[in-house]
């Protein structure tokens, strides 16, 4: 049998390949939540306000009228129930 053992040049080639990776990244990326620009992490809830972000990108603003009208609706059904009950 011609087996190679394992480890060897082409483990040593994906260690530097990974290490280099890993050093290109550490580069890139900020140390300090200062350089990232942002008042705290760079792993935090601003994500969402990003283009990092996956999913659905719905405006604040719409969210607020979405809220709003959802308690004006409640509120609304139980007027309507309150006054029907006294005349039926």
């Amino acid at each position: 049998m011609s087996s190679t053992p394992p480890g060897g040049q082409r483990t040593l080639q994906k260690r530097r390949q990974a290490q280099t990776a890993k050093d290109k990244q550490a580069k890139q990326t900020p140390t300090s939540a200062r350089t990232a620009g942002h008042g705290g992490s760079s792993n935090s809830i601003l994500k969402i306000y990003t283009d990092e972000a996956n999913g659905l990108r719905v405006d604040p603003l719409v969210v607020l009228f979405l809220a709003v009208g959802f308690i004006f609706s409640v509120v609304a059904l139980h007027v309507i129930s309150k006054v029907t009950g006294k005349l039926f």
